[in-house]
């Protein structure tokens, strides 16, 4: 790895790069799913390659190769700084990078059970017992429970002297539960959808799941749902559970403070934001019980790191201050547009991708209160809980989102189950409404490994802590 770096940045000043930097990638996955008692599917994979960045006359140039080799790596130099001057043609300003950037160290997730080295059979035995709960319902249909790990070794290195190690680790597991009558069709999740949960650290995060313990619980949920009272339609009061408060975070908050979308620099699969560069320290995006924050430092979150991809330290920054938009997910290039410097967002789906503005951990903080206490004090309203489906629009302002499960609240207490809960609203509006969030008792950092953007495409893993949180006067259901 650090043969290759150093060959890189050497070859770059040559050819006449002003800036360059290079990434070196080591990754290994595996993944496995059992379904209806069997084990389905069992795979490893395995990628390692290095990407170089170029800036020459003020334009980017990037390429990169699977071939761990010297001769290899002055061809890739050379086709990154072909790139930059093709691109140097068309460019309106040159590039400017702010203060450099001179990170040295080396970071490693904190794992207490490197989950490479825990055996395929106690893998499989979780799952197994895990199917076996769901199984003992009467009704469930299909049963499934998955498994990810990943290890991911990286170098990052820059001719402004920045040098960087980091060995970073994932574990992640789920289980659903699948009920079907004549008439519908019902699942329930846990601990989310997605297909799991995951985090940054070793078996241990599976082991804290305890997926055998919810079995049972979610294969009588999915049945109870057949018979379920659909959700009503109406303007609620509207309780949502911290897993589906995360990805409201991560569609309505999160995408639309990345800088890159802001500036349509990059506006593929989610189009740009209506958070832009004037609303900054004046919109009032939420009452002042939302303050939301990104934070490369929260344990366990998949947006937890040493460095990013430009090498800037892990920090945490505000997004949304007591209600306030106050700040962006910002790169060094898109920073220095607005006399400010990165806070450390820029990340690449592996070795053979440039880096893009991405979430870290993107959180609602916690407040003061519980979700019991907010049903409690609620006349008539609905209590939300899992994701089911998402839309939002091109600008993410208009939403809809469903669950999987909900609960109508009658003056204070849970009442009928309801199945189809679907609820909409515009960002602003919504987030304004929220007038309660439940404590840090409540609040949890929640993993998903599935965000795209860019093109050529590229998955994301992020994360996003969230309490349960109350919202006044929403569009539950279907609206005319």
């Amino acid at each position: 790895m650090k043969d290759i770096a150093e060959a890189a940045l050497n070859a770059a000043q040559v050819k006449g790069a002003g800036y360059a930097d290079v990434r070196v990638d080591e990754r290994v996955q595996q993944d496995l799913v059992v379904k209806n008692g069997q084990l389905a599917a069992v795979s490893d994979d395995a990628s390692q390659g290095f990407g170089v960045r170029v800036l020459v006359d003020g334009a980017w140039g990037f390429a990169g190769s699977d071939r761990l080799e010297k001769a290899e790596v002055e061809e890739v130099v050379a086709r990154a700084v072909r790139i930059a001057r093709a691109s140097a043609r068309v460019r309106s300003k040159p590039v400017d990078l702010g203060p450099p950037v001179t990170s040295r160290g080396t970071y490693r997730t904190p794992v207490e059970r490197d989950p490479f080295t825990v055996s395929l059979s106690e893998k499989v035995d979780v799952l197994m017992r895990a199917d076996q709960a769901m199984g003992s319902v009467k009704d469930v249909r299909t049963r499934e429970g998955s498994m990810e790990f990943i290890r991911q070794r990286k170098l990052f290195a820059s001719t402004e002297g920045a040098w960087t190690e980091q060995d970073l680790y994932e574990s992640g597991a789920g289980i659903e539960a699948t009920a079907t009558s004549p008439d519908d069709v019902q699942s329930r999740s846990y601990p989310n959808s997605f297909g799991r949960h995951q985090g940054s650290g070793g078996f241990e995060f599976i082991t804290a799941l305890e997926l055998d313990k919810h079995g049972e619980r979610i294969g009588e949920e999915a049945v109870a749902l057949l018979t379920a009272v659909q959700c009503p339609s109406g303007i609620k009061t509207l309780i949502l559970d911290a897993s589906q408060v995360g990805l409201q975070i991560h569609e309505s908050c999160g995408h639309p403070t990345e800088l890159d979308r802001v500036f349509g620099m990059e506006a593929a699969y989610a189009g740009t934001s209506f958070m832009t560069p004037e609303k900054l320290n004046h919109l009032r995006y939420g009452s002042p019980k939302v303050t939301i924050t990104a934070d490369a430092l929260t344990p366990t979150g998949l947006g937890t790191f040493g460095w990013d991809d430009e090498g800037i330290p892990a920090q945490r920054s505000h997004l949304v201050k007591e209600g306030l938009f106050v700040g962006y997910l910002t790169s060094r290039e898109t920073a220095s547009v607005l006399g400010q410097q990165s806070n450390g967002t820029m990340r690449a789906d592996g070795w053979n991708r440039i880096p893009l503005i991405r979430m870290t951990n993107v959180s609602l903080e916690p407040g003061d209160t519980s979700l019991e206490q907010m049903i409690a004090d609620t006349k008539d309203g609905v209590y939300m809980e899992t994701n089911r489906s998402w839309s939002i629009d091109d600008r993410r302002l208009n939403f809809q989102f469903g669950t999987q499960l909900a609960y109508e609240i009658v003056a204070g207490k849970r009442g009928r189950m309801l199945k189809n809960a679907t609820y909409a609203g515009i960002t602003p509006e919504f987030w304004n409404s929220c007038d309660a969030v439940a404590g840090r008792a409540e609040w949890k950092v929640w993993g998903l490994a599935n965000c795209g953007k860019g093109q050529p495409p590229q998955v994301a893993h992020v994360a996003h802590g969230a309490a349960p949180a109350r919202f006044q006067n929403v569009k539950v259901g279907i609206l005319k």
